[in-house]
């Protein structure tokens, strides 16, 4: 991970603590007594001056944080000549804080991806002739030619008969679209057929991808930053810590043991536990495929309310595939599929190489396709083995042969329909579907015995499609046709009930997932921008590892608050018998590095976290 300049600093505050304290030690033994404390003191000053800044910093904010201990402490140390026990606790501060920046890994990575796929000329028509111009030359009226496999750079009009377009990255629906002269195309989409031009209707950066940049960019910016779990015991055991070291300086007079109290209570168990226990929990998740960007996202997701699904390449797997053959004449299933399959094999159509696949995981024998004829975005025309084929939309088919009966309504439904005609007549149709992977039932239930209260669906694609693909799912709640602030508007409301998890594998997913509490994306066929805009990645392509990792989340959560529980508890009755006169600031710091080794052994545990039925990515 690239190390920012606070992560570099924190290490270097750590080397000078480490190397003040050992060398002082070295030297004190050395009977070098009065150089052993300045060494001891240069260790502490760095440590001390870096921690007081903060803590400004913190109370500019608004905040109050576990550093006033450890500032108390180090100060009161150094006040009073405790140099030795200043050294200790500024070692053990300081590689607190390192661990937790290690766990937290800090700033949020980039958008690179997303941004990287925002073209950056385009093509236009001038004068008879082509011109590559930057984006922002890019003016209404303009014609540009948009190449096959080119990504569309603005909102336009289609200028050519017709177009073919993957809008997958925006909508979520996994089947591409056919355009007419005249319909509106969204930037952002990608060319799957033949070239075409386009009228621009606005400027670039009016444009629908240049807004979901932006949608990012604004979700990740309003949202709140996550508080350290840590940071919400800080200000009782603040108090706790003022009250006993005033007391034990009031009533006794003597101010080491109001120091040898502060060194105690200096906050290692909470500095340390929690990080460690994280930091665990992050390591284990990554054995079972879920990679978590940082403690803050794993806290987070122990403690998810409500559950929002992208559909397609999320609930989905994302391809479609063929789901039945209804046969209209006296031609087999596998007839009709071979014959398809065979012509299909001359077209790049996302739908014609999954029949193309169908037939070949049935063990069927393609022939070659002769004297074929495609019209993008509508079919296929050809000879295969002495018949003449034709394949397409139903339209398509039925133009070009007599006696079309018409599509069955029991096949229409939420279905893709691909029709077959042999020879002049209508043999069949696939039907065709993005079918749910497999085990999604199971696996949202077993996310409701593990707290997660609503489960919604948010898509982009066709209510009567998404209503098909989840029937029987048993979901709270199921939103159809939305576009990518509109996903936003819904996590935001969702927030409301408590924290929630957007889950999504598009670009169009990309600013839900910035906005949700937790956004996990699937980073195994996924967007590459959702999976940077995303708190959690899924490396494998399946979604029934959400389960595991809320698991791991709330299993290390658990034990992160176990061993602050333990460790404060320890602490405190340590701070009595320093009040009492029973410990001095150096047995004191002692002392707490010894509960800091039995808090840190028990955060390690998180290592052993076993999901239950959770294969090893």
């Amino acid at each position: 991970m690239e190390q920012t300049g606070s992560d570099r600093l924190k290490i270097v505050l750590l080397l000078l603590a480490v190397a003040g304290l050992l060398l002082g030690l070295a030297l004190y033994f050395m009977g070098e007594v009065r150089l052993a404390k300045f060494l001891w003191i240069a260790g502490v000053a760095p440590a001390l001056v870096a921690l007081v800044i903060e803590i400004l910093r913190s109370l500019r904010r608004g905040e109050v944080g576990l550093d006033i201990v450890a500032a108390l402490s180090m100060s009161a140390a150094l006040a009073f000549g405790e140099t030795l026990a200043a050294a200790v606790v500024a070692v053990m501060y300081s590689g607190g804080t390192f661990l937790e920046s290690f766990a937290e890994g800090r700033a949020r990575r980039e958008m690179h991806a997303l941004l990287s796929r925002v073209p950056r000329t385009a093509t236009r028509h001038r004068r008879g002739g082509l011109e590559d111009i930057p984006l922002d030359e890019i003016i209404p009226g303009d014609r540009l030619l948009i190449r096959q496999g080119d990504v569309v750079p603005v909102d336009g009009t289609l200028a050519s008969e017709t177009g073919f377009v993957d809008t997958s990255a925006l909508t979520g629906e996994s089947l591409p679209v056919r355009l007419v002269r005249g319909a509106e195309t969204m930037s952002g989409a990608t060319n799957a057929g033949e070239a075409f031009d386009l009228i621009a209707l606005r400027p670039a950066k009016d444009s629908t991808y240049a807004g979901i940049v932006r949608l990012v960019a604004e979700a990740q910016a309003s949202k709140a930053p996550m508080s350290r779990l840590a940071d919400r015991w800080s200000l009782g055991f603040l108090v706790v810590t003022v009250a006993i070291a005033f007391a034990a300086w009031w009533f006794t007079r003597d101010p080491i043991r109001a120091v040898a109290v502060l060194v105690v209570a200096t906050p290692c168990p909470l500095i340390l536990a929690v990080p460690v226990a994280l930091v665990a929990g992050l390591s284990r998740a990554a054995h079972f495929g879920v990679l978590i960007k940082g403690a803050g996202p794993l806290e987070t997701m122990a403690r998810i309310h409500t559950l929002i699904l992208d559909k397609t390449g999320t609930l989905t797997d994302g391809r479609p595939q063929i789901v039945s053959i209804a046969c209209h004449s006296d031609k087999s299933e596998d007839e009709i599929l071979r014959l398809a399959a065979a012509l299909d094999q001359a077209s790049k159509h996302p739908v014609a190489q999954a029949i193309v696949a169908a037939a070949k995981a049935r063990g069927l024998s393609l022939p070659v396709p002769s004297e074929v004829v495609e019209l993008p975005g509508e079919g296929l025309i050809g000879h295969v083995a002495g018949c003449r084929v034709i394949v397409g939309g139903d339209g398509f088919v039925a133009s070009r042969i007599a006696g079309q009966s018409g599509v069955p309504s029991s096949l229409a439904a939420g279905a893709v329909l691909v029709a077959v005609a042999i020879d002049g007549r209508l043999a069949g149709h696939l039907v065709m579907s993005d079918p749910l992977r497999e085990g999604t039932g199971a696996m949202l239930d077993r996310l409701r015995r593990e707290g997660v209260e609503r489960i919604l669906l948010a898509t982009g694609d066709r209510a009567d499609v998404a209503e098909r693909v989840t029937e029987g799912l048993g979901l709270d709640g199921l939103r159809a046709g939305l576009t990518p602030d509109q996903k936003v508007l819904l996590v935001l409301s969702e927030r409301k009930r408590g924290p929630v998890m957007m889950v999504g594998d598009g670009v169009n997913d990309a600013p839900a997932l910035s906005a949700a509490d937790v956004g996990v994306a699937m980073g195994a066929r996924g967007a590459a921008a959702s999976a940077e805009a995303a708190d959690v990645v899924l490396l494998v392509d399946r979604i029934d590892r959400l389960v595991p990792g809320i698991e791991i989340a709330r299993a290390a959560r658990r034990i992160a608050v176990e061993s602050v529980v333990a460790g404060i508890g320890l602490s405190v009755l340590g701070m009595i018998a320093a009040a009492f006169g029973y410990l001095s600031p150096v047995q004191g710091a002692l002392l707490q590095e010894a509960i800091d080794v039995a808090v840190i052994l028990n955060a390690l545990r998180a290592l052993r976290i076993s999901p239950v039925d959770a294969p090893r990515a």
